[in-house]
């Protein structure tokens, strides 16, 4: 499975979920205060890196033999971020598959 990929299609959701919230909203009028799916997503896909990103500055501390990053630290890090990531990928598989059922009605 390809990183870039990932991230491409990722950015392509969000991108189509801002373009239809701005067309809902525009539609709706701007009354009121609504639940902004698409920063919603990009804030969780933002905390998906830097987790992956202090897991890795971790193991490269552990790698260096820093005496203040234990092993136990580093492989909860690196654990936390497999997991939050392999979340992502599953939100991102149901986003593309509710996106492709939507596209699919007929109206």
């Amino acid at each position: 499975m390809d990183l870039a990929s990932i991230n491409s299609q990722i950015a392509n959701a969000v991108a189509n979920a801002k373009s239809v919230a701005g067309a809902t909203g525009a539609m709706a009028g701007s009354g009121g205060t609504g639940f902004d799916f698409a920063s919603s997503l990009d804030s969780a896909l933002k905390a998906v890196s830097q987790s992956q990103t202090r897991s890795d500055e971790l193991q490269k501390q552990f790698q260096l033999e820093n005496p203040n990053v234990s092993l136990e630290q580093t492989m909860v890090a690196m654990n936390t971020s497999a997991l939050s990531f392999a979340a992502a990928v599953q939100v991102r598989n149901r986003l593309v598959q509710a996106y492709d059922q939507v596209m699919n009605m007929q109206v």
